[in-house]
């Protein structure tokens, strides 16, 4: 016999009627996703830990207020977004140690074409790496958000711009505006390639 996995729609009603272990699937099922958003957000893996926390903490806190109109995992991405702009605002205003450390904990490993590369392609893997981390740390909250959902998560300008509220044109704009800053870091190593 087959099992189906449940629905989040499922899980959610059971939820509401009582059965707060049921929870437990929505959080098994989500966490990944939004540990990966957060770290890409943020670039530091206690503040992804913290914003998963965050997220389902606030998730189950508001469930009654879901309304279904759109995804649960949307709904927590958008509310996974927001624990992400919180973190990245409190770190800015208490002018803290810079969310990125290229140096410590790079952001993500950049697939490599072949699967044994030589040295200067492992060296040039490591400079791309190091200035993409240190241009998203640059990007404003707003910019490296929709950076992120369009570009890490593939998601829909109409998606971003639901997520953080904006208009689709604003949206739009930060995903430019965030394109443009990036490539800017990126040239000097692009440009160097044979």
């Amino acid at each position: 016999m087959v099992w189906m996995e449940e629905s989040d729609a499922a899980i959610v009603a059971q939820v509401r009627q009582g059965d707060r272990e049921a929870f437990r699937s929505l959080v098994e099922r989500h966490s990944r996703a939004l540990f990966r958003l957060g770290h890409r957000m943020t670039g530091n893996v206690q503040d992804a830990e913290e914003i998963v926390q965050e997220t389902f903490l606030r998730a189950y806190r508001r469930l009654d207020g879901f309304e279904s109109r759109s995804s649960f995992k949307t709904w927590l991405f958008r509310i996974a977004t927001n624990c992400s702009l919180d973190v990245i605002s409190r770190r800015q205003r208490a002018e803290e140690v810079p969310l990125y450390d290229p140096e410590r904990e790079p952001m993500h490993e950049l697939p490599l074409a072949s699967e044994a590369p030589g040295p200067e392609r492992e060296v040039l893997s490591q400079e791309v790496s190091r200035r993409l981390a240190i241009a998203m740390h640059q990007l404003s909250p707003v910019e490296r958000a929709a950076f992120v959902l369009r570009h890490f998560e593939g998601m829909s300008l109409e998606e971003i711009s639901s997520l953080l509220g904006v208009k689709r044109d604003n949206a739009k704009n930060s995903v430019f505006r965030a394109v443009k800053k990036i490539r800017r870091h990126l040239e000097p190593v692009a440009g160097s390639r044979s």
